[in-house]
């Protein structure tokens, strides 16, 4: 990331400003940054979030968690979302709970007349979200955040089945350790990373990981995408079981006709 020569010479608030969108823009939030360590079993794992840092009470305390069970779901006609993406870098990092690539700048989706930036992708293996109890192979988890730092946040199943060639390039790099972001050669198109049908449910909810911040609006693809076994395995070969327990809806709707 380049940096502009007259940053020092901004007022403070567009300082604090730029900070945040590095904050945002390394996907920290959304896939453990925080300091405190924590992991998926034993002594670190989800059952003892909670308890490894104060920053962390959301993830026992909170009465809007995600990931959830989708069943029941109350039936709407929802409005479709709009996907504006464009291709991007492979900006690919393994931050020792999952592979994620952070996205170039330009990409978007819109959503109730609000649009929210691509930031980055990311997976979990196997899926965080079941519908019905049953779990699917993987799941991707595409990140977007709002103007006013809301954020949202697009589930795609992942099934195994035939090669899926829109994630050649990224499965090419899978960083085998825990690696700073690199940007390899290649690129990757958002858009090809969908199913052609983009049907959806929506539910107010968290991140799946620590701090378990609350206010996310999910947005879980009811159809799937698919990957072949080898590249399911290759996952799992680096990134084994990273997927939080699903949640108590306390109260809550999930929507979207089942």
């Amino acid at each position: 990331m380049r940096f502009g020569k007259g940053l020092v010479s901004r007022s403070p608030v567009v300082l604090l400003l730029f900070v945040l969108s590095l904050f945002f823009c390394t996907g920290s939030f959304a896939a453990g940054g925080h300091n405190a360590h924590w992991g998926y079993e034993g002594e670190e794992g989800p059952e003892h979030w909670a308890g490894i840092s104060e920053e962390y009470k959301a993830c026992s305390s909170g009465k809007s968690q995600s990931p959830v069970d989708i069943k029941d779901a109350a039936g709407a006609d929802l409005k479709a979302i709009t996907f504006n993406y464009k291709s991007s870098r492979i900006n690919i990092l393994n931050n020792g709970h999952t592979v994620q690539v952070n996205y170039d700048e330009g990409s978007s989706i819109e959503v109730d007349g609000v649009k929210y930036d691509l930031l980055q992708f990311h997976f979990h293996g196997p899926s965080e979200h079941t519908v019905k109890g049953e779990f699917s192979d993987m799941e991707m988890h595409l990140v977007h955040r709002d103007k006013d730092g809301n954020l949202a946040v697009v589930g795609v199943m992942m099934e195994v089945g035939t090669e899926n060639e829109a994630l050649s390039g990224v499965w090419a790099n899978l960083p085998e350790e825990k690696s700073d972001a690199m940007t390899v050669k290649g690129a990757v198109e958002a858009e090809k990373l969908l199913p052609k049908d983009r049907s959806y449910y929506t539910y107010s909810g968290s991140l799946t990981t620590p701090p378990c911040t609350e206010g996310v609006k999910w947005i879980v693809l009811k159809n799937p995408v698919q990957l072949s076994g080898e590249q399911i395995e290759a996952f799992a070969g680096i990134i084994e079981d990273n997927n939080r327990p699903v949640q108590p809806l306390h109260g809550r709707k999930v929507t979207g006709k089942q």
